[in-house]
């Protein structure tokens, strides 16, 4: 049996990907000019990942009898592009300290199968919180 505290952080990491998903797309689509087509693709890029492990969240939450949640948290754009990547980094990390509390959580009810999904996320999250880390190294 799941617990409501898991399918609680499981509707936090969807309402969690759903806005970073729309928050890089439009950060990639507002930047321009030299700084901005640097970054355009690589957020376009990790936008479509970012929706993708909303969809597999979504998907193991409902298998667990949970509901997913559809608001996301709030979206942040940015008014410079330092500003965005900075926020960018903030987010990750906070992403990558929910999925370990994820991790451990489902770990703690035997739900390997959830971890386990955390765990690939997880990976992807950090290679995302080093993208903007060593964008802002360049800025």
């Amino acid at each position: 049996m799941v617990s409501q505290e898991l399918l609680e952080l499981l509707n936090k990491a969807i309402a969690r990907e759903l806005q970073v998903a729309i928050q890089y797309m439009w950060q990639h689509v507002q930047w321009k000019g030299i700084k901005g087509f640097a970054v355009q693709e690589e957020l376009k890029k990790i936008a479509i990942t970012e929706m993708k492990h909303a969809e597999a969240i979504a998907e193991r939450l409902v298998y667990l009898g949970g509901k997913p949640i559809t608001k996301p948290e709030p979206i942040f754009v940015g008014e410079t592009l330092r500003e965005m990547i900075e926020r960018d980094k903030t987010d990750e990390e906070n992403a990558i300290n929910l999925y370990k509390q994820i991790i451990q959580t489902a770990s703690n009810e035997g739900d390997i199968t959830t971890a386990r999904l955390f765990r690939g996320i997880l990976g992807e999250e950090e290679e995302h919180h080093d993208f903007f880390t060593s964008l802002l190294e360049e800025l």
